[in-house]
């Protein structure tokens, strides 16, 4: 009998838990909280000196639109997302493949964890 109660009490923690995780809210345009520390990333990415400005200057200019675009009140989705891809497309230009692969990898870990969905 005890172990059958057990056994109902662990199936019914199983479900409970699957249930939970699929009902997570998605949010989809949280707040930008734009702290990109660009002397990390230079670390990280290995860029010389004429690169390491570029990414600066890059990584201010996302911070603004980032900023705007998540404190935007009409369009949100779509700011965001050129806010992101024109940051892409000009650390493409700056870069080299290797380079922009890990930096893409960065990118998007950190959307992630700052609960910013790009579609």
């Amino acid at each position: 009998m005890k172990r059958l109660g057990l056994t109902f009490v662990a199936a019914f923690c199983l479900m409970a838990a699957a249930y939970a995780v699929g009902n997570q809210p998605v949010v989809e345009s949280a707040k930008w909280e734009g702290n990109i520390n660009v002397a990390k990333l230079s670390q990280y990415l290995k860029l010389d000196g004429k690169q390491q400005e570029e990414v600066a200057n890059i990584c201010l200019y996302f911070d603004e639109q980032m900023s705007r675009a998540t404190n935007a009140k009409k369009d949100r989705d779509i700011k965001v997302r050129k806010a992101v891809y024109g940051n892409l497309k000009l650390m493409k230009k700056t870069l080299d493949e290797k380079q922009y692969a890990d930096y893409a990898k960065v990118l998007n870990a950190t959307l992630r964890n700052r609960g910013i969905e790009v579609k």
